[in-house]
């Protein structure tokens, strides 16, 4: 009997050994994929395209290649139409694939309206030297609000429109600048949140650099407010863009499209509807054509 005790008493030993390295190799491997996660996550979250062709291949050849400088001594691309008279200017802040010559089909609508528009292109995107991160691309939409203001266009007359990753940036110059309006496509309460929603499995929240914290700043933006969500978006839920138009300040308008997702809402008729918007919310003020 006692043979048989320390015989079961070893076989044990080396099921618990089992189990214990078992569970360190998953803890490892767990480690390794948590430290992967936040040294890519950059290159996770920015995809730019490095062929930006002029805005004339494109489809918008009225529009103009311009240069922002940024006031950490970059010299971007971007294009730009200047508005005809009483109407808005729109600045332009993509999402976080591709460049400013995939937008063109979007904005044509505004430019046969006769609105002004600048598509602002991030460092890093097209041909533009740097690095994209949030307080980079901040930096890249104050130098497009520079370039308006140099240009004579009235901060009234400016309309900050974000689409997904842009609706960041476009909150962010939001709280710190009064303008016409702010138009937000497919945004969120932030880019920690957003993570946390893919990455359940992991403590997304806490590895993200650039976060990007709307919820926050949405609530010092003076400016009239318009949320367009598609309610099948799998990229931004429609959850986060709700919950970023609850902590917003009045006034405010929220436009849900029940078949949309996170690229298609154009093909709802979201460009009218951002029309009229912006008739809505005009401030009258002088603004000459450039």
């Amino acid at each position: 009997m006692a043979a048989e005790r320390v015989v079961f008493v070893i076989a044990s030993s080396e099921n618990i050994r089992r189990v214990l390295y078992s569970l360190l190799a998953v803890v490892a491997v767990y480690g390794v994929v948590v430290a992967l996660m936040f040294l890519l996550q950059r290159s996770l979250m920015y995809h730019p395209s490095a062929n930006l062709l002029d805005p004339a291949d494109h489809g918008v050849p009225e529009m103009q290649q311009v240069t922002l400088d940024t006031e950490d001594g970059l010299a971007l691309t971007a294009w730009y139409r200047g508005a005809q008279e009483g109407l808005q200017t729109i600045v332009y802040f993509h999402g976080n694939g591709g460049h400013i010559g995939h937008r063109a089909g979007k904005v044509n609508a505004y430019l046969n309206a006769g609105y002004g528009l600048l598509l602002v292109c991030y460092r890093g995107y097209g041909t533009n030297p740097g690095a994209p991160t949030e307080e980079n691309l901040i930096k890249d939409g104050k130098a497009g609000l520079r370039f308006l203001e140099n240009s004579g266009v009235l901060k009234e007359q400016i309309v900050l429109y974000g689409e997904s990753l842009g609706t960041g940036v476009a909150t962010a110059l939001a709280q710190r600048k009064a303008v016409s309006a702010l138009i937000l496509e497919a945004p969120f309460t932030s880019i920690a949140d957003v993570a946390q929603h893919h990455y359940f499995y992991l403590p997304a929240r806490y590895l993200i650099k650039d976060r990007f914290e709307s919820g926050e700043r949405i609530k010092r933006s003076k400016a009239p407010l318009l949320i367009i969500h598609g309610e099948k978006d799998r990229v931004v839920p429609w959850k986060f863009g709700r919950a970023l138009f609850d902590l917003a300040p009045e006034p405010k308008s929220f436009l849900s499209v029940p078949l949309a997702s996170h690229n298609n809402l154009y093909e709802f008729g979201t460009a009218s509807k951002v029309i009229d918007f912006m008739i809505k919310n005009k401030r009258m003020a002088p603004n000459n054509r450039h």
